[in-house]
């Protein structure tokens, strides 16, 4: 029997519903407490929309690469397609920057990159009360210190020419967000902005640099390099990607 599905901590994701066999087959082969149904991210909250297949608990405790992730998976996002970005991040960073995480979540990227790369400080701003919460909750269990969680819209936040480095790990809409990113840089030194987004492939070479390259130019910022990632397949022909853009602000 083949069935797909992701576990997170003791709790599995499916995307269908299943019969009473199927769950079965799946709670003897994995010893999960619980199965949801994961039917779709809904809003700019990113809260899941799920259906209780088996179980009651839907709070966990996940390990990946090292680090402790507790969720509760009925009320937060979580992307079992990004651990490979996920681990790319962790150690992108130094002990000489701080970081701006956007869209910190639970602390997806903040958890990791605070525990390997040890920057100075990471402000990790999340909008969405239960994500902040188990974020607040992460950062204690992975016992870090270099992290300042925040819970707020990041266009609220009060904070300009501290960052490095600038992490935007929100899809669809992100391109709204540039104009605060580019005024959480740093000026006078050579920073970067991880910038996420959903492009068809055909223009994912184009499209996301030209629109970072606009607000650059609005900053007076140039772009000295650019690298672009893919993350995972996000629907037929259309790919999650990151660019990785290095700028520094004009010398005038």
């Amino acid at each position: 029997m083949t069935i797909k599905y992701q576990k997170v901590g003791d709790i599995l994701l499916v995307k269908k519903d299943l019969t009473g066999d199927e769950i079965n087959y799946l709670i003897n082969k994995t010893k999960c407490k619980t199965i949801l149904k994961y039917n779709y991210i809904n809003g700019d909250m990113r809260k899941p929309k799920v259906k209780l297949l088996y179980g009651t608990e839907t709070e966990t405790i996940h390990k990946e690469h090292g680090c402790l992730f507790k969720i509760d998976v009925s009320k937060v996002m979580w992307s079992m397609g990004n651990i490979e970005e996920r681990k790319r991040m962790a150690y992108i960073s130094n002990s000489d920057e701080t970081v701006v995480d956007m869209f910190a979540g639970i602390g997806y990227f903040t958890i990791p990159m605070a525990k390997y790369s040890k920057p100075k400080k990471i402000y990790a701003i999340e909008i969405n009360p239960d994500s902040y919460h188990y974020m607040v909750e992460n950062i204690k269990l992975n016992k870090l210190t270099n992290v300042v969680p925040i819970l707020s819209d990041n266009r609220d936040v009060a904070l300009k020419n501290i960052a490095d480095r600038v992490i935007m790990g929100y899809v669809l809409k992100t391109r709204f967000f540039l104009d605060k990113a580019f005024e959480f840089l740093k000026e006078g030194k050579i920073c970067t902005i991880h910038y996420h987004d959903t492009l068809a492939e055909k223009i994912m070479n184009t499209e996301p640099i030209n629109e970072i390259k606009k607000y650059a130019e609005k900053y007076e910022y140039n772009i000295l390099s650019h690298e672009i990632h893919k993350v995972k397949k996000y629907a037929p022909g259309v790919w999650h990607i990151v660019v990785d853009a290095e700028l520094i602000k004009y010398n005038k």
